[in-house]
């Protein structure tokens, strides 16, 4: 009896994955599907992480694989020596970062993206294109906004996510971030 509970909770979402729209981009797909978890755990009576829990988790996860794409970029791109040993920065921290998120969501059933959003893709497709003193520049200003922003998510999650654990992991975090958004902001004053 256990095994068909568990077979058909896992049937709309087998379902969600074959029948995956092409117009959604991953996050949005993830939502989808961690929503259509959150009504069948309610309806079930089941356990659920909550949506705050869900939302952060999700957008981490797309933050965190832009960084690494960026970084493995910046650090063959990139011209000045500095931005190239942040992009490396970006794969170690950023990658370590993304494998926690994995460790946080898997437990709680909450599905992440897959790759990052059509936004996020587009600024790396931008970034991609630029060269030399130019990329450097956009790669930097880039990271600057990006960090101002994951900042702004991780210190929301300490506020608002119920799940200590994660709660934890997201104000353990926000050192690190806000020591990358410093060391960026020192690299933007040499570039010219």
């Amino acid at each position: 009896m256990k095994k068909r509970t568990k077979f058909l909770f896992a049937l709309p979402f087998i379902f969600l994955a074959c029948n995956n729209d092409k117009t959604k981009d991953s996050v949005e797909t993830a939502d989808s599907v961690n929503k259509a978890r959150t009504e069948k755990a309610d309806s079930m009576g089941a356990y659920r992480p909550d949506a705050a829990t869900t939302d952060f988790l999700v957008k981490a996860a797309n933050a965190g694989m832009a960084e690494v794409r960026l970084g493995e970029i910046a650090s063959e791109k990139g011209v000045n020596k500095k931005v190239k040993e942040l992009g490396e920065m970006m794969v170690k921290d950023h990658g370590a970062g993304n494998a926690a998120v994995k460790s946080l969501a898997a437990p709680r059933n909450i599905s992440l993206p897959a790759m990052v959003d059509e936004d996020e893709q587009k600024m790396i497709d931008d970034l991609s294109a630029k060269k030399g003193k130019d990329f450097d520049k956009a790669y930097i200003k880039q990271m600057i906004k990006d960090h101002e922003n994951a900042i702004d998510l991780f210190k929301n999650a300490v506020d608002k996510v119920n799940d200590t654990e994660v709660r934890n992991f997201a104000n353990n975090t926000l050192p690190k971030l806000q020591m990358h958004l410093e060391s960026f902001k020192e690299v933007e004053k040499t570039l010219k």
